[in-house]
């Protein structure tokens, strides 16, 4: 019934989002997501990672069998684009066998096997749906907030001593080698997602059965909730507010002035300014740090490989977020806080809600709002006093993290400390 709700309600959203991107003259995320059965898609690792998820139900038979489907579906596919002078990209026999172990599920399966070979493919294709769905989210966000408050956030960024402008120009030092790792590292965020997740669902095809949470579960709550704070607190980002435009957007002509990142921007009372209806305000709270954060968090139970995977993939985003100017150093402390709240509440509903799991939730939304009125109304205060709210800043995200880190830790399970029995002495056999 859970299932069944959660996938009405997912369901219907995808329709509003639809609608909605319709009005604006744009494809929604069904539309998307349709034409990529056949046209090439805009991310083939993303539909290969999300197939991955789907075989974690199957058997290592089965999972050879869609592999091979799906590599032969798009060497077809290639050899026709190529013919047709098409554009190229992998991913079409990924979705076709997510959808093909959609149809066997109804088709062939019954019972418990049914019920999981579904959630299986569902797990993969809310994985897709959330990157669609999240090209809709930003869509009507820069078309219905034609003002933002990055003058905010850039003056209040002055207490954290401008960390962007910064890490900006470590990467520019760098060179196109140290750019172009942070960037892939910046884009396949979702990949490193599904890695962990595979791990975490590794006993899925054995057991029969989900574990009652992983990273998924986080994962697909940050995306949903995340673009509502962008439409209460919309930002663009340095490189668009304050520099000359990232990727040939042509956004230079609206920006403050072209300082970063060589010129932190100066002290000033910040106002609203106007933007185009082309650039996301998806800067407040960094959704990739909290997405991060999240891997970091769900990859501390597995193998060290796995964990230093999760450190380096944290510590990487967080240089691309700073250092590419799409986010301020203030993004990166609300995501944090952010992250931690969503987590905490998923795991108390997981093990039924308490004291402890009610403090920890309602201790970090209220610093993620307080952050949030911070920036807005008290700006020109935070710059003007960096050595008092720099260090406040920071206090409150460790805070967040400490209480997160103190309340988790109380409800892992212990052992119980039962005395080995003792084993009796052998006695000769009678002859």
């Amino acid at each position: 019934m859970l299932w069944t709700a959660a996938s009405v309600v997912a369901l219907g959203f995808l329709v509003a989002l639809e609608i909605a991107a319709r009005h604006y003259g744009t494809r929604g995320p069904i539309d998307n997501q349709v034409r990529e059965v056949v046209f090439a898609p805009k991310s083939g690792p993303l539909l290969y990672a999300s197939m991955a998820l789907m075989m974690v139900v199957l058997t290592w038979r089965q999972r050879f069998i869609a592999i091979g489907v799906a590599v032969g579906i798009d060497i077809v596919f290639f050899v026709v684009r190529w013919s047709l002078d098409a554009k190229m990209m992998f991913g079409n026999g990924a979705l076709w066998v997510l959808l093909g172990c959609a149809v066997i599920a109804v088709t062939r399966r019954t019972g418990r096997e049914r019920a999981l070979l579904l959630k299986g493919v569902g797990l993969g294709l809310l994985l897709v749906a959330g990157r669609k769905t999240g090209d809709a989210w930003l869509l009507i966000t820069s078309k219905t907030r034609l003002t933002v408050l990055d003058q905010y956030v850039a003056v209040a960024d002055h207490a954290l001593g401008n960390p962007s402008w910064v890490v900006g120009r470590m990467v520019k030092a760098t060179g196109p080698i140290g750019a172009h790792v942070l960037d892939y590292v910046y884009i396949q965020l979702a990949v490193a997602a599904v890695i962990v997740t595979v791990y975490q669902l590794r006993n899925v095809a054995a057991e029969r059965r989900f574990p009652s949470h992983h990273l998924v579960r986080t994962f697909l709550t940050i995306g949903l909730l995340g673009p509502a704070i962008y439409m209460i607190f919309p930002v663009v980002g340095p490189i668009f507010a304050y520099g000359t435009g990232a990727f040939g957007t042509g956004s230079e002509h609206l920006a403050v002035a072209n300082l970063w990142p060589h010129t932190p921007p100066p002290i000033g009372a910040p106002h609203h300014m106007p933007f185009d209806e082309l650039t996301p305000r998806n800067c407040m709270p960094s959704l990739h740090t909290a997405w991060a954060t999240a891997i970091f968090i769900h990859s501390r139970k597995g193998p060290r490989i796995l964990r230093y995977a999760g450190a380096f993939w944290l510590i990487a985003t967080l240089g691309a977020t700073l250092g590419f100017g799409y986010h301020y150093g203030t993004d990166i402390i609300a995501g944090v806080a952010f992250t931690l709240t969503i987590e905490g509440a998923l795991r108390a509903i997981e093990r039924g809600w308490d004291r402890s799991g009610i403090q920890l939730v309602a201790y970090g939304a209220t610093v993620f709002a307080a952050l949030l009125v911070s920036y807005r109304y008290l700006p020109l205060q935070m710059a003007e006093h960096p050595w008092i709210f720099g260090p406040l800043l920071m206090l409150a995200m460790a805070s967040v993290i400490y209480g997160y880190v103190r309340t988790t830790k109380r409800w892992e399970p212990t052992a119980a400390k039962v005395p080995a029995a003792r084993q009796p002495e052998r006695q000769p056999e009678l002859v």
